[in-house]
């Protein structure tokens, strides 16, 4: 977790009505990210902290793979599991368990590092590309498929799956509200590191730090609208900070 992805769903919780209860998949605050708890996000709702081990930040001692024991089957109005699935041993039965618990009208917002250093709680195994986000979501009849990170080597992959369609003035009001919360700028002294790096070496090396506070963000909606028979696809970038 980091500002960033703390700010995409801060963006998110004041654009939907997500519905309740909401459940955080890999909720234990770790040590020196506890301001970043996604809880206070939704004051007066239903919200269900679960996670493998007990601690700050968990309701419920849960295995992300066997999910349903835990919560149910379609009783899930609103799931997040930001940076979880890279420690997912089968990340793909855990998928199939959030679609399992979700209702009929839930949202699912998730994230996964692309361009990040490997990370154990307990282990790191998976990194995700955008299209792998978007083949993820595809069964959503609206989903936001967004990055930390501009180029080829995005820090972060994010998305939103929706179950009933996301209207492109509400995509709007999304983007305008990343654009105002996501920012994590640089410190100066940082920045002069990698300004002076990417003059030596070259911009490769540091395209993922140097463009962290600006990402992309894209609608793709397979939900018809009155008169349309196909897909829209909506794209814009967000730009955070500098």
């Amino acid at each position: 977790m980091n500002q960033y992805l703390y700010g995409v769903v801060r963006a998110a919780a004041e654009t939907f009505d997500f519905p309740e209860p909401i459940v955080e998949v890999g909720s234990y605050l770790v040590e020196g990210q506890e301001r970043f708890g996604l809880r206070s996000l939704f004051p007066g709702k239903e919200y269900l902290g679960t996670d493998m081990r007990p601690g700050p930040g968990v309701d419920l001692v849960a295995n992300a793979e066997r999910l349903s024991e835990s919560v149910g089957v379609g009783k899930v109005g609103t799931i997040i599991a930001l940076s979880v699935l890279e420690h997912t041993r089968h990340f793909w039965k855990a998928l199939d368990q959030l679609d399992e618990v979700l209702a009929d009208d839930g949202f699912l917002l998730l994230s996964v590092p692309f361009c990040f250093h490997i990370h154990a709680y307990p282990n790191d195994y998976w990194r995700w590309t955008p299209e792998a986000m978007k083949l993820v979501l595809e069964g959503y009849p609206s989903r936001v498929v967004g990055t930390q990170g501009l180029g080829k080597r995005p820090t972060h992959v994010w998305g939103i799956g929706s179950r009933h369609a996301i209207e492109e003035a509400t995509f709007a009001e999304l983007q305008g509200r990343i654009d105002d919360y996501a920012a994590e700028p640089l410190r100066l002294s940082t920045r002069i590191r990698y300004e002076l790096g990417r003059l030596i070496c070259g911009p490769r090396p540091f395209e993922p730090w140097l463009t962290r506070s600006r990402g992309t963000c894209e609608l793709i909606s397979s939900v018809a609208t009155e008169g349309e028979a196909g897909c829209q696809l909506d794209k814009g970038e967000v730009r955070s900070g500098s």
